[in-house]
C-alpha cells in the first residue's frame, strides 16, 4: 500500500533515489582476473551480498573459468535488477524482500545463496510493540527485504502501512535519520543496523525473521539478465561454475571466507563475524538437493503469495519461470 503522500515524504524519497543512484553509478568497482570474458556482478556491502565474490577474487576463480569480473556495489537488489535490464549489470545479488522482481519477469534467480535472518523493524527507545507505531513516521527502502519485513509484522499485528506514516528512504539515510531521531521506526537490516545500535544503544527490535519462519523463508539469491541466461548460456554456466566453488570454501572454510569478505569490504572482521551469524549458510550439496527435491521451489512459492497479498504480484507465479534450478545443478557436472 503507498505512503501517504506529504511534502516531506516526496522530498525525503527524492533525496534517497538520488543517493541510491549516484551509488550505483558511482560506488565500488573492481576487476578481477587478468584476460577472459567479461562479466558485470552487482553486489551489495554486507558479508550476503559480497562473501562469493570476495572469495571468487582472492582464489582467483574467475580467471580459473575464462572469466574476467567487473565488480560494482549497490545499496539494494532493486537497483540491480534495474541495471539488469538496461544492460548495465550481467549478474547481481538481491535479498528476500526484492524477489518479487524476477517473478514477475524481470530477472532471473540463477543461484540461491542463504537464508536470512538479517531483518529487523527496529524502532526509537521508548516504543516497545508494533501497536506502539501507530501514528509514527517509519522509514523503509522501498521493494527491499526491509520492506517485507514491516509488512509481514505489521499483518500479525493486525495493522497495515495506513496506521503509520511511512517514508520510503534509502538504507544511508535510515541509518543517519534513525540516529538524529528524525524518524521513529525503520524496516532495516543487519549489519547496517548494528551502527545504529552503537549510536542510539536504546534501539529495539519490534520484529525479525524468525518470527515468521513457520510461513515464510527468506532466501537470498543470485540474478541475472533474462538476456545473459536466454543469449549467453555458456557465460552464465562459467559464472556458476565460479558461485559454485565460492559456496563450498565458504561452507568449508567459513572462518576465512569471513576474513576474505572484510578485507574486500575494509571494515573489522568481528563486524562481518556477527553479520555471518544472522544467516544459514547452504552448502552446495544442499542447495542441490533443495533445488531437486523442490524445497527451494516451495520457498519462492510461499514468498510469492506473501506479494501477491501485498499488491508486489497480480498473481501467484509458478517458480519454475524465473529459478533457473537446472543451470545451477548442471554447472556442477
Amino acid at each position: 500500500m503507498p505512503p501517504r503522500a506529504t511534502r516531506r515524504n516526496h522530498s525525503v524519497a527524492l533525496v534517497g533515489l538520488s543517493t541510491m543512484a549516484l551509488l550505483a553509478a558511482c560506488g565500488g568497482e573492481g576487476s578481477s582476473g587478468a584476460s577472459g570474458e567479461k562479466v558485470r556482478f552487482g553486489y551489495i556491502n554486507d558479508f550476503n551480498g559480497a562473501s562469493l565474490i570476495a572469495i571468487a577474487d582472492a582464489k582467483g576463480l574467475w580467471k580459473k573459468h575464462g572469466l574476467t569480473a567487473e565488480s560494482k556495489v549497490f545499496t539494494n537488489g532493486p537497483l540491480q535488477i534495474q541495471a539488469l535490464g538496461t544492460d548495465n549489470l550481467d549478474f547481481g545479488y538481491i535479498g528476500p524482500g526484492a524477489m518479487w522482481l524476477p517473478a514477475s519477469g524481470q530477472a532471473k534467480v540463477v543461484a540461491i545463496n542463504t537464508l536470512g535472518n538479517s531483518d529487523r523493524v527496529i524502532a526509537q527507545p521508548g516504543i516497545t510493540s508494533m501497536q506502539g507505531l501507530k501514528g509514527k513516521t517509519v522509514a523503509v527502502p522501498e521493494g527491499t527485504s526491509g520492506d517485507m519485513i514491516l509488512s509481514l509484522a505489521l499483518k500479525k499485528a493486525g495493522m497495515t502501512k495506513d496506521d503509520l506514516e511511512v517514508v520510503p528512504m534509502d538504507p544511508s539515510t535510515i541509518v543517519s535519520a534513525f540516529s538524529a531521531k528524525q524518524i521513529d521506526a525503520a524496516g532495516f537490516w543487519y549489519p547496517a543496523a548494528a551502527t545504529i545500535k552503537k549510536q542510539v544503544p536504546g534501539m529495539r527490535e519490534l520484529a525479525k525473521n524468525t518470527d515468521f519462519e513457520d510461513d515464510v523463508s527468506f532466501p537470498t539469491a543470485f540474478v541475472a539478465s533474462n538476456k545473459v541466461v536466454a543469449d549467453q548460456p555458456e557465460k552464465a554456466g562459467k559464472v556458476l561454475a565460479v558461485l559454485r566453488e565460492a559456496i563450498a570454501f565458504r561452507s568449508t572454510h567459513t572462518d576465512e571466507a569471513i576474513e576474505i569478505t572484510a578485507d574486500k569490504l575494509d571494515v573489522p572482521v568481528e563486524q562481518v563475524r556477527a553479520d555471518a551469524a544472522n544467516n544459514k549458510l547452504l552448502s552446495v550439496g544442499e542447495l542441490d538437493s533443495l533445488t531437486r527435491d523442490g524445497t527451494i521451489a516451495t520457498w519462492l512459492t510461499g514468498m510469492n503469495d506473501y506479494f501477491v497479498e501485498t499488491g508486489k504480484l497480480k498473481e501467484p507465479v509458478d517458480p519454475e519461470t524465473y529459478y533457473t534450478g537446472d543451470l545451477f545443478t548442471g554447472a556442477g557436472k
